[in-house]
């Protein structure tokens, strides 16, 4: 078995709201649990959750957890 690797976090913020936004757009920021403007979540930084990031990045403000 292959051991996991030790995946860092990041911490997203809702800064734009996701009204006249792609639905993809719209589904991207609710997968990664944000449900409100200037809400924030903590969240593994997975190739899954980072491609959902770059969808929507521009209703986004990511910062490195450490």
């Amino acid at each position: 078995m292959a051991k996991a690797k030790k995946v860092g976090q990041v911490k997203v913020t809702q800064i734009k709201s996701t009204n006249k936004s792609l639905a993809n757009h719209k589904a991207c920021v609710r997968g990664l649990g944000i449900r409100k403007m200037h809400q924030s979540r903590v969240v593994d930084a997975t190739p899954e959750n980072m491609g959902m990031i770059n969808a929507a990045i521009h209703l986004l403000k990511v910062e490195e957890v450490k």
